[in-house]
């Protein structure tokens, strides 16, 4: 499934502004430290960073505290940075024939991103992989800095069934608007929040919709649900990231549902930005989880530290989430108003 993502980088800087992202597995020695950019030092070092473009939300924040993290290492970055998959496979390819001593990808595309990071391997250009997880075809052939998207998936859907349940709700209905589904970002999230909800049947999935991580089309399509099931068919929805889940609670109101409370809609997001953060404090969504952009982007930073300077990190690192409520919406608001 190869799908372009400039729709996505068009409405994503205007529309999030109006509505407004470490346990360890051992790896090979390859991948960690031994290899031709391993050691002796940060100073003229050279990534080539190919991942999401700036007019992401969740990208800009990213992008710019990785650069930060490591703007005084001496470690030049070529930043190829794209919204676009098929523009990604191009810049991922021009970086391996430029043989820089690292490459730095968030993949938009997993299946298509296989065969360039193949070339990368016979190149002998070392690959770390940030955010989802690469295809399963070349996992061990990359370094990985990863947050726990099943894990988050899972947190989406405690989120729901908590609050349909304090709710005193026997049944309930629920909608997805999710991620791009090409994405073992996606994938992985529906996987842990598919789990959770099959242990509460009596709460049941009757849509979900791949609004392609862009908060005009979670809108869009919010108010097509809505219209189509009406305020009674509709009890509880996940917006995968929280310029997503707002857009739900925006198409709600306009619909004339309640939202929240005793018996209003129940709504949880994730990818944890400062307006979500507003919204559970305001009673609007239930929950989200973590994610964030600046978390993942430190621990990139300080992977990438260890690499050079030769002391062989893991293969994988995974980032701790948490999942985020009304009870413990305090000890994450600083975490996640920082996008």
């Amino acid at each position: 499934m190869f799908r372009t993502h400039r729709s996505r980088a068009a409405v994503l800087t205007s529309a999030f502004g109006l509505i407004l992202a470490s346990s360890a597995c051992g790896g090979s020695p390859a991948a960690t430290g031994s290899g031709p950019a391993g050691g002796g030092g940060t100073e003229g070092k050279t990534i080539a960073f190919v991942g999401y473009g700036d007019a992401s939300p969740w990208g800009a924040a990213y992008n710019k505290t990785f650069k930060a993290e490591l703007a005084a290492t001496g470690v030049k970055i070529n930043d190829l940075a794209s919204m676009d998959a098929g523009v990604q496979v191009q810049n991922f390819n021009q970086a391996v024939s430029q043989k820089p001593d690292l490459i730095v990808s968030a993949l938009w595309d997993t299946t298509a991103m296989a065969v360039p990071i193949q070339k990368a391997k016979q190149a002998g250009v070392p690959v770390l992989i940030v955010d989802g997880r690469p295809d399963p075809s070349v996992a061990n052939d990359v370094m990985a800095v990863l947050s726990d998207n099943e894990k988050l998936g899972e947190f989406a859907a405690q989120n729901l069934i908590e609050g349909l349940k304090a709710q005193k709700r026997e049944s309930g209905k629920v909608i997805v608007l999710s991620g791009t589904k090409s994405m073992l970002v996606t994938q992985d999230r529906m996987k842990g929040f598919d789990r959770i909800m099959a242990t509460a049947p009596q709460y049941s999935v009757i849509e979900d919709q791949d609004t392609n991580w862009d908060p005009t089309a979670s809108g869009k399509v919010a108010q097509q649900l809505f219209a189509k099931h009406g305020c009674a068919g509709i009890q509880a929805a996940y917006g995968m990231a929280d310029y997503m889940a707002l857009p739900i609670v925006q198409a709600a109101k306009q619909a004339g549902c309640k939202v929240g409370g005793a018996d209003g809609l129940v709504v949880t997001g994730g990818n944890c930005f400062k307006a979500g953060i507003a919204a559970i404090k305001a009673g609007e969504m239930y929950g989200t989880a973590t994610e964030d952009p600046i978390t993942i982007a430190k621990q990139t930073a300080d992977y990438v530290k260890r690499y050079f300077t030769g002391q062989k990190p893991p293969q994988t690192e995974m980032v701790k989430e948490d999942r985020v409520t009304a009870a413990t919406v305090q000890q994450f608001e600083e975490q996640c108003s920082q996008a």
